[in-house]
């Protein structure tokens, strides 16, 4: 029957039989310690399943976001360039006329927000608005277009026109 024998701080020693002494730290004693390999190796690989499952889905979120705003972008371009017709008679030539007469925000004058750059051209009874994805696939699917009927209009494959689907139309 093994016997514990204490010899020195931090060392046991237990025997077995015939004198047989084996050293053993109080450390690596059971009962004691830290996690083992395996317990560790479970949580690494939890913590990748849900990864593998949360970023995709981060991902296509933050998308649906980037265009959400584009449209919202859109939407405020057809209302503002309405109002400056009205105030001035024609359609501004270009977003810095709508950003200088108070129209338009500085945030959406400059062509890069949220993932698209945006393109304006106007001229007396008509303009055109393109919202395009600064990175196609990674901040947007969609390409969005309106004009002076001010229905938005989407592509998936490039450049939207006047051709193009509505947005909401299926």
């Amino acid at each position: 029957m093994p016997q514990s024998v204490h010899d020195s701080p931090g060392l046991s020693y237990t025997t077995t039989g015939i004198g047989a002494r084996k050293r053993r730290p109080k450390e690596s004693r059971p009962g004691r310690g830290g996690f083992t390999l395996i317990e560790l190796m479970i949580v690494v690989a939890i913590i990748a399943i849900i990864a593998a499952v949360a970023i995709p889905s981060f991902l296509n979120a933050r998308i649906a976001g980037n265009e959400s705003s584009a449209i919202s972008t859109m939407r405020t371009l057809v209302t503002v360039s309405e109002q400056y017709r009205t105030r001035f008679g024609s359609y501004a030539s270009g977003l810095a006329d709508l950003w200088a007469e108070g129209y338009i925000d500085s945030s959406v004058a400059d062509p890069f927000k949220a993932g698209y750059t945006f393109t304006y051209a106007g001229a007396g009874t008509s303009y055109t608005f393109n919202g395009d994805p600064t990175n196609p696939g990674q901040s947007g699917h969609r390409y969005f277009y309106t004009d002076t009927s001010g229905v938005i209009r989407f592509s998936t494959t490039g450049t939207a026109t006047s051709a193009d689907p509505a947005v909401g139309d299926s």
